[in-house]
């Protein structure tokens, strides 16, 4: 356990920065999930805005840094694609 005073306030600030960060990637997973779920369906209309919003939500987690710029560029060109071979 933390001794000082400092060491108590960073234990603190990392919990609630854990939390946060499982928060937003929480809410990444269920958009993608989704998508993938209106893909699933063949629902065209709802196919796009469900896409749209799943790429927004992963520009936005790896913004705040959750992710790694280079899982977000992957995440987002394996959507692209999916979303490709559904309109194709």
């Amino acid at each position: 356990m933390a001794n000082t005073k400092s060491a108590i306030k960073r234990a603190k600030t990392a919990r609630k920065r854990q939390l946060r960060n499982a928060s937003y990637k929480s809410a990444m997973k269920t958009a993608i999930k989704k998508f993938e779920a209106a893909l699933a369906a063949g629902d065209r209309e709802n196919l796009e805005a469900t896409y749209r919003k799943a790429i927004r939500l992963i520009d936005k987690v790896a913004t705040k840094g959750v992710i790694h710029p280079n899982t977000r560029d992957r995440k987002k060109s394996k959507l692209a694609r999916k979303l490709n071979q559904a309109l194709a």
